[in-house]
């Protein structure tokens, strides 16, 4: 396996590169405005969460939303380790659900769950590869050098990926070709850059207007993963937010499940 960091080399794929950044450095005293919201978001959500940022900000256009992107694990130790945000928005309920049984929840609240996440097989729309018919196979393609996943040490999609891999009956065939990116929107940079010839990677991500333009994809049936449970947490730390719960209760109203439903999360009405 190998690990691709980011580089130059990558500076040309606008529409994800800046999902890799550290969370923010905030103003001096910690002082902060109540009417600022600061979210930690799993990287799998950039799309569906700036539309329900846009959305949110017409509702409430005095509120100020800061979103930081990466992946859950690196998030679950950034917020142990002090990092101010309002709401954590993970790929994998076992993170919130750790730091809520932690005492890192605002009111002792536990976390909510927002859909279920798939992943797909992707490929760039000029390859020769028929992903659609071939399924898995299309990891086997003689054309195929390398393979994008997101790290799974720390990244929900990445271990969902390599589990499906070795459910499928493959992942000793390609293990030497895979690169890893640090979240699942670098591992989707990767493929979309051509730095990788075909990935697996988020639905949610494959369904954008940029990537649905440029790509094909086969999506991975629910059985070859454990289910991509997602939820957040309001965190404690930064006083009451009232803006932090009116964006979870938007969240799970209508016109947020509409729009988790329109980037291709599972969202049912018990979640």
């Amino acid at each position: 396996m190998v690990l691709l960091k980011r580089g130059n080399s990558f500076s040309v794929c606008l529409v994800i590169l800046f999902l890799s950044q550290p969370f923010f450095s905030y103003s001096e005293g910690g002082e902060r405005d109540k009417s600022e919201l600061v979210i930690a978001s799993a990287s799998d959500l950039q799309f569906a969460m700036g539309g329900l940022i846009k959305a949110f900000e017409d509702r409430y256009p005095d509120v100020k939303i800061k979103v930081s992107y990466g992946s859950s694990g690196n998030f679950f130790s950034q917020i142990k380790n002090g990092a101010p945000f309002h709401i954590f928005f993970s790929a994998d309920m076992i993170y919130p659900e750790r730091l809520a049984n932690e005492g890192y929840s605002e009111g002792g609240a536990q976390p909510l769950m927002y859909g279920m996440g798939k992943v797909v097989i992707w490929v760039q729309r000029s390859s020769t590869i028929d992903v659609e018919r071939l399924k898995f196979e299309s990891l086997l393609h003689p054309s195929v050098k390398k393979i994008a996943i997101a790290n799974p040490d720390h990244a929900p999609y990445g271990r969902a990926a390599k589990e499906s891999l070795l459910r499928s009956g493959i992942f000793e065939n390609i293990k030497v070709k895979l690169v890893m990116g640090e979240n699942i929107s670098q591992a989707a940079q990767f493929v979309q850059s051509g730095a990788a010839d075909i990935g697996l990677i988020a639905l949610s991500i494959a369904m954008s207007s940029e990537m649905r333009e440029n790509g094909r994809y086969w999506e991975i049936p629910d059985g070859y993963h454990n289910p991509l449970r997602q939820g957040f947490l309001l965190l404690k730390g930064l006083g009451k937010n009232k803006m932090a719960r009116l964006f979870a209760d938007f969240v799970k109203g209508a016109d947020g499940i509409s729009i988790l439903r329109k980037y291709g999360f599972i969202v049912t009405s018990n979640q």
